[in-house]
Parts: structure tokens; C-alpha cells; sequence
């Protein structure tokens, strides 16, 4: 196939990075690259702060993928979160494999890719795969207990939110089989929780991370041109 047809084959979707907090949004546009676009990002991709909370999330996520250049972009949620294993340390990075809520969940794709190329990108951070939970609020004690119990390996307040309105929420054609992923940069843990002295070296350190990765999630939305098998 050549000519016009095959160019609109081959082109990749938009790509929808949304994360929540301010900090987070510098840090992924303070990314070292300078001259143009940065090095390997898609043509079409946007960095979108959705505010605190999976409402916020909701309306934010929902406004911009209704926008028409927008229309079947990729959509990747990303940010700092609460790893709930014992060993974690901030800076470590969680690649879901799901994320959940009340409503259900939401399975990602590509992720032994995305892992391998975070791996590459932040050499000797761990990153962990597993399930990533939403909450409306910060969880502590007990509770982070009781999310571990349940199978999850991390939590936050957005990620969840946005892959539901990325592939649920909605009547955009073709939501469901949106491709979506989250990565979460870990700043609290089990032995690290955020009310302890050493916070700001886990911020510092969850900030530098989370500044390295961006080369991961260009590769990730790059391997969405591979053929599925």
C-alpha cells in the first residue's frame, strides 16, 4: 500500500500524558532536552495537569480527549504516589497493570515494554508491575494495609480516574480499545511515609525521576505501531 492510504495506516495516535499536581507537570517538562522537540516525542502529544482528585481527573481527562486532534490518542497517566509494599523507597517507579476503583478496572498495554525502557531511562531505580488503586483521598496506616491485602502495590488519587475516562467515560468511538498505561514515581512507602523526617530527600528524589522518563513513554507510544500478536 502506498500513497495517502498507507500514510494514514502508519500514523501513530496523538499521545495524552496527564498528570495532576503542578510539581509533577515541571518536572515532566524540565526534562533535559533543549532545541525544539524533544528527542524521540511524537509529533502530536500534550502534557496535561488534571488537578488534585479522580474528579478533577474526570472532567480534565474527559474536556481534552473531546477535542478533535486529540481524537484516539494514546493516554498515559503519570505522577508521585504511595507504593504499598514493604522495601519500597521513593524513587522507585510502579508500572500498572491495571488500575482500579469502585467501577472496576481498567488493564494497561505494553507494559513489560514500558518497564524495559524505564529500566533504560532510570537505570538502577526498581520498578515494580503490579495492580495501582485509586482513592479520593490519602491513605495511611490501615488502610494502605488493606489495599495490600487486596493485591495492589501502590496508590493514588488520578490514575485510576483517568484510564476509566479514557476508555469508559464517555461516547468517543473507539474509547475501549484505547491504548492507556500509568507509571507512578514513588515519594512515600511502608518505612518512608511522608510524616517522617527525610520527606523532602524522597521529593527530591521521586522529582529527579520522574524528570528521566519521558524517553520511556515516547518508546512505549512508539511500540503502538508494532503489530499485535
Amino acid at each position: 500500500m502506498t500513497g495517502p492510504a498507507a500514510a494514514a495506516v502508519a500514523a501513530p495516535p496523538p499521545l495524552l500524558i496527564a498528570c495532576a499536581l503542578r510539581i509533577e507537570r515541571t518536572a515532566l517538562r524540565s526534562a533535559p532536552y533543549r532545541g525544539g522537540r524533544e528527542r524521540g516525542a511524537p509529533e502530536r502529544h500534550e502534557v496535561l495537569r488534571t488537578g488534585m482528585g479522580p474528579r478533577a481527573a474526570e472532567r480534565a481527562v474527559g474536556r481534552k480527549l473531546a477535542e478533535p486532534e486529540l481524537h484516539g490518542a494514546a493516554v498515559l497517566a503519570t505522577g508521585f504516589c504511595a507504593g504499598l509494599l514493604p522495601g519500597m523507597s521513593p524513587g522507585d517507579l510502579i508500572v500498572a497493570e491495571e488500575t482500579r476503583d469502585p467501577r472496576g478496572t481498567v488493564a494497561c498495554a505494553g507494559t513489560a515494554l514500558l518497564a524495559e525502557a524505564l529500566a533504560r531511562a532510570v537505570p538502577g531505580r526498581t520498578v515494580h508491575l503490579g495492580a495501582l488503586t485509586g482513592s479520593d483521598h490519602v491513605v495511611r496506616g490501615q488502610e494502605r494495609a488493606q489495599l495490600r491485602a487486596g493485591g495492589a502495590i501502590g496508590v493514588d488519587m488520578e490514575s485510576a480516574a483517568t484510564l476509566w475516562t479514557a476508555t469508559r467515560g464517555g461516547s468517543a468511538p473507539g474509547a475501549r480499545d484505547r491504548p492507556v498505561a500509568a507509571v507512578r514515581v514513588i515519594v512515600d512507602a511502608p518505612e518512608h511515609e511522608l510524616v517522617r523526617i527525610g520527606t523532602v530527600r524522597g521529593g527530591i528524589s521521586a522529582f529527579r525521576v520522574l524528570r528521566a522518563v519521558l524517553p520511556a513513554f515516547y518508546e512505549w507510544h512508539r511500540s503502538l505501531l508494532l503489530p499485535r500478536r
